[in-house]
């Protein structure tokens, strides 16, 4: 059965994360994760939709009148 533990070596020094395993042998297999972030890719709209958004309204005054807003009451 496998478990996974997690763990830091540093200086040929293992400090455990979680819980150390109560095992006096056994065999793992190491993964090491690079400490650098990964690089986000910029998101851009497909050429599709271009032009096809529209504005409904007023930007700037609301659609819904001051005396019917609940949240002034």
């Amino acid at each position: 059965m496998l478990q996974s533990y997690e763990a830091i070596i540093e200086n040929g020094q293992l400090q455990w994360l979680t819980d150390q395993p109560q095992v006096s042998k056994a065999r793992v297999i190491v993964t090491i994760l690079s400490d650098t972030q990964p690089q986000l890719s910029h998101r851009t709209p497909s050429a599709a939709i271009a032009g096809k958004g529209k504005t409904l309204g007023d930007l700037v005054s609301s659609l819904v009148q001051e005396e019917d807003w609940e949240c002034l009451k």
